[in-house]
């Protein structure tokens, strides 16, 4: 019992460094627009984006936990190997968004959640441990990877359109507007921030929630799979930490490299992203903070001027984008081999 104690705590140590790693990695997500078009300092920026980040986790829901916390199956494994592959998959995560951050790459850490923990799944204990929902898709019900993956596809092509559509009708509405309209475009980018903000605390910090609880859960210190108030207030500390260290190596990507940002495109941007992360965490379907801004800032961009979308850079994300699950699971199996070729991990039932 004190060895499974032992693993449970350095897993859920293991997963708030995540979750610290995942807010100072999609810091440069809210505040780069803010930063580019002049409308905040840094240190404005950092705390305003760190008080509503807090509030998000604490008054968001669970819906998105509940999601992560169910599309891999290792009830029937024993408590101590399940909670080695699921130490193996966020430590894959936090390795990934080292890499990503330290190159100023902005890659999803939900895209390196996901990837770390069917890595670790699928060479430890068999595919059939991970919930794919494809069956269950036939019966109306969306749940498992394929929700996951649904919603961190289809959330960027939303962010894009809703991006070039809000800018197309703002830019109508404001098209006779004095030069002065950007000073009040400006101000109004303390309310979009905070909003954007408080969207991705709701949504990012549950992901780390949904694990924690599974770890409690497996090893049999609840009863059933609920997120304890004291998980969503330790995430909410851990991803407002993390978010008010910055990621400013990712900033001059989303906020200088993609397109000019000016204070209309980044209110129209944060609005936007904003609209799409809140409404994924409230459906339970998690979202790369990263790609919902990055497409917004280029649906923006391509509303406007489309030959002046640095298009080579947002192909860079894209790429990114693609390699990331398949990378983190990697890191993930390869982290797990070399693991049970130490200690001997036995994976049986019971």
């Amino acid at each position: 019992m004190e060895s499974l104690i032992v693993i449970a705590t350095v897993t859920v140590v293991v997963l708030v460094v995540f979750d610290y790693t995942n807010g100072f990695h999609d810091a440069s997500n809210i505040i780069a627009t803010s930063i580019a078009s002049r409308a905040m300092t840094p240190l404005q920026a950092v705390l305003v984006v760190g008080f509503f980040e807090f509030l998000g986790p604490l008054l968001g829901g669970t819906a998105v936990a509940d999601t992560i916390g169910s599309f891999v199956d290792i009830s029937e494994l024993q408590a101590m190997p399940a909670m080695v592959i699921i130490l193996c998959g966020v430590s894959a995560a936090v390795t990934w968004n080292i890499i990503t951050w330290r190159f100023g790459i902005p890659s999803s850490s939900s895209h390196a959640l996901v990837g770390g923990l069917v890595g670790a799944v699928l060479v430890s204990a068999g595919s059939e441990h991970i919930v794919w929902g494809v069956r269950e898709l036939a019966g109306g019900h969306l749940i498992g990877v394929f929700k996951v993956l649904l919603a961190l596809l289809i959330s960027p092509i939303i962010g894009f359109w809703g991006g070039f559509l809000i800018h197309r009708w703002v830019g109508w509405l404001l098209r006779s507007a004095p030069l002065q309209v950007n000073h009040t475009l400006r101000r109004m980018q303390f309310l979009t921030t905070a909003a954007l903000a408080f969207a991705h605390g709701a949504n990012d910090a549950q992901k780390s929630m949904g694990v924690i609880t599974l770890v409690l859960l497996l090893g049999g210190f609840i009863p059933q799979f609920a997120v304890p108030f004291w998980v969503v207030l330790l995430c909410a500390v851990a991803i407002t930490l993390g978010i008010m260290s910055g990621g400013w190596r990712i900033v001059r990507t989303v906020g200088f490299g993609i397109y000019k940002i000016r204070p209309l495109h980044a209110v129209n941007a944060q609005i936007t992203a904003g609209v799409v992360i809140f409404s994924a965490a409230l459906l339970g379907g998690p979202v790369s903070t990263t790609h919902v801004v990055s497409s917004s800032i280029m649906g923006i961009g391509a509303s406007e001027r489309p030959r002046s979308v640095r298009w080579r850079k947002a192909g860079d994300i894209v790429s990114t984008w693609i390699i990331t699950i398949p990378g983190a699971a990697l890191i993930a199996a390869a982290g797990y081999l070399l693991l049970n070729y130490g200690l001997d991990i036995n994976t049986g039932g019971g």
